[in-house]
């Protein structure tokens, strides 16, 4: 390829093509270890669909016929789309947000067609689980009617039978009974909080009134509600600065080490720490943005002897060291299962013997390319502001001559993270003389409390310095062309490329991708969940008129001197099309370089495969114009 200075002698579209990688976005979620095998949910970009399946004895099956899909929009974002029953499992349809059922039959396949026991077609569910003391699911619900959004905990026979147990509250997540069915507990938050600024932990019991056992103020984000095997519940809680295992009913301390043992819950149905027997836990957690895997003990009774076993001195032992990243903890009685990434495979159904720690492959985790063709996540840190630091991940191209031209990623949120873990987007880049900087700017989750809320107000202002500062370290350091530097974002990631190409002559140009353009506008029109997330991320609208303003990507289109590729959906109800076109035409009235694909049948986040390899060959075939 002549421009880039790529050294590559092989055609990259040989080794890695666009359709490749957007084959590779496949994913699994949603694991349950449940009738002598274990469960999930797997996203196939080809069809577009996410399927159920099981696995028992190295057999795997899938449960779902054509026409179901497993998603949850509750809260849009979703999360906890199924659970395991005692005959088989529930799940939540795409297509009508009801829940049905799936009996699992001797061979291990579906035992009859999917039964819905759910007929409320003005609601929606998430959070499932299965409660066997009540014969009963344990759910969030979300009902739209007469055009309010009203949130709620409800109990849902197999049958059908529905009774609203808790309400009244903005938001819930997380509830859990213990294994009498006596005690629940959950967490919910009321406006104007997300859930990782301020929640509270409540419990009812039996013949007792709602109890909130923590977060009374606005000081912590408690998350995971979980009942040990002796009938303690444990939270994660950030009071302490980090995403900590705390347990409520014993010592008022944190657990573990001070990191965070969890990301942001942007999605329902997060399990990353499991209470096992003997005060013993299977727990994930970032340290400087990598996640590691640990079974390990903890000192519930400090008072206790180390004669005393797992009541003493605690222990640890590290599990499944070849992989960066772990999701939806699950455990039978001989072996720990989790969803597992790494920087050299796809997504990954990770068995792993507790006897010994052995691992296994269940599902997914192939290497797609050998270590001549591979980038590895390089740490990434940089000083930025007074003493602060902002953090990421540094991908070198394959080959190259020369300092290369760098593409940074911003991901979405704003309150969420990149990991080092095999992305096929990046490998794209990468292959083609690209180096790539997937970036944790201040506000990213997984580097305690402090970091995460450092972008308070802040948003448009505080990840363009983090940027800023980035490209001047990489360069300074001769790692990358500091004068041929692209940014990319989807959603809030969009914004913040549109905030940089406006504030960094530098930049030689960009992509938003169903990013947002105007905060004002989406303000006005976006979900329940995140309504007031733009009064926390950049001020009141009234009284920060000023700071809208100078922040909105509309409104200071003629400071952007640089092309722009826009990526948008047709059936985008976050970010609509009218308000990306609007920021297109404000650039075009200035003969600017700006290519605008409108794809018919996506929403906010694409998922068919064709149009995910469309839009990458696009946006590639722009910035190598413009080198």
């Amino acid at each position: 390829m002549q421009g880039v200075g790529c050294a590559v002698r092989t055609d990259p579209d040989s080794i890695w093509s666009a359709e490749q990688a957007a084959a590779a976005s496949a994913d699994f979620a949603e694991l349950h270890a449940a009738h002598g095998g274990v469960l999930w949910v797997a996203f196939d970009p080809g069809l577009a669909r996410c399927g159920l399946f099981f696995c028992r004895d190295g057999a795997v099956c899938e449960l779902t016929p054509p026409g179901f899909s497993v998603r949850s929009r509750v809260y849009e974002y979703g999360g906890g789309a199924c659970c395991a029953t005692e005959q088989g499992v529930a799940f939540v349809n795409e297509r009508d947000q009801q829940i049905y059922r799936i009996d699992i039959g001797l061979d291990g396949g579906a035992h009859g067609a999917p039964y819905p026991i759910t007929d409320q077609p003005h609601c929606r569910y998430g959070d499932l689980s299965f409660v066997s003391a009540w014969q009963a699911l344990l759910a969030v619900e979300e009902s739209h009617e007469a055009g309010a959004v009203v949130h709620r905990l409800v109990r849902i026979g197999l049958t059908g039978h529905r009774q609203v147990l808790i309400e009244g509250a903005d938001f819930y997540a997380a509830p859990v009974a213990d294994p009498s069915g006596q005690r629940l507990a959950w967490i919910e938050w009321d406006r104007p909080y997300q859930p990782w600024v301020a929640t509270r932990l409540c419990q009812r019991e039996s013949g007792e009134r709602t109890r909130v056992l923590a977060g009374q103020g606005s000081d912590q984000a408690l998350q995971q509600p979980r009942f040990d095997a002796q009938g303690r519940l444990w939270v994660l809680s950030d009071k302490a600065g980090w995403w900590q295992p705390w347990c409520v009913d014993g010592q008022a301390q944190p657990q573990g080490a001070s990191c965070d043992h969890a990301p942001a819950p942007w999605q329902l149905g997060g399990r990353t720490y499991l209470p096992l027997e003997n005060d013993e836990f299977l727990l994930t957690r970032f340290e400087q943005g990598r996640a590691v895997l640990v079974g390990c003990a903890m000192r519930i009774n400090p008072l206790a002897s180390v004669a005393n076993g797992a009541h003493g001195a605690p222990y640890e032992r590290r599990l499944a060291g070849d992989f960066t990243r772990f999701r939806s903890l699950t455990a039978d009685a001989e072996h720990f299962y989790c969803i597992a990434a790494a920087p050299d495979r796809l997504p990954t159904v990770l068995a792993i013997r507790r006897s010994d720690g052995a691992s296994r492959i269940l599902a997914g985790g192939e290497a797609p390319l050998s270590e001549d063709h591979l980038a590895r996540p390089q740490p990434f840190s940089c000083t930025v502001g007074e003493d602060e630091h902002c953090h990421g991940f540094f991908y070198s191209p394959v080959s190259t001559k020369e300092r290369p031209p760098l593409v940074i990623f911003l991901h979405g949120g704003p309150t969420s993270a990149c990991y080092p873990v095999f992305d096929p987007r990046i490998a794209f880049w990468t292959l083609r003389g690209f180096a790539v900087l997937d970036l944790n700017y201040r506000g990213s989750s997984g580097y305690g409390r402090a970091y995460r809320l450092r972008l308070e107000g802040g948003w448009g202002e505080l990840e363009v310095e983090d940027i800023r500062a980035a490209i001047e370290a990489l360069g300074g350091e001769g790692r990358i062309d500091s004068q041929r530097v692209f940014v990319r974002g989807g959603s809030a990631g969009g914004f913040s490329a549109l905030r940089a190409l406006a504030e960094l002559p530098q930049l030689r140009g960009g992509a938003s991708l169903y990013g947002v353009s105007d905060p004002l506008a989406l303000r006005r029109v976006t979900h329940k969940f995140e309504a007031d997330y733009l009064d926390w991320l950049i001020g009141d609208p009234q009284q920060d008129a000023e700071r809208y303003q100078s922040r909105t990507p509309l409104l200071q289109a003629d400071r952007i001197r640089v092309p722009v590729i826009f990526f948008q959906g047709a059936l985008d109800a976050v970010v609509v099309p009218s308000q990306t076109e609007t920021m297109v035409e404000a650039l075009r009235s200035r003969e600017l370089p700006v290519e605008y694909h409108l794809f018919a049948e996506e929403r906010h986040g694409f998922r068919q495969a064709a149009n995910l390899a469309e839009a990458l060959r696009a946006e590639h075939a722009f910035y190598r114009r413009l080198i």
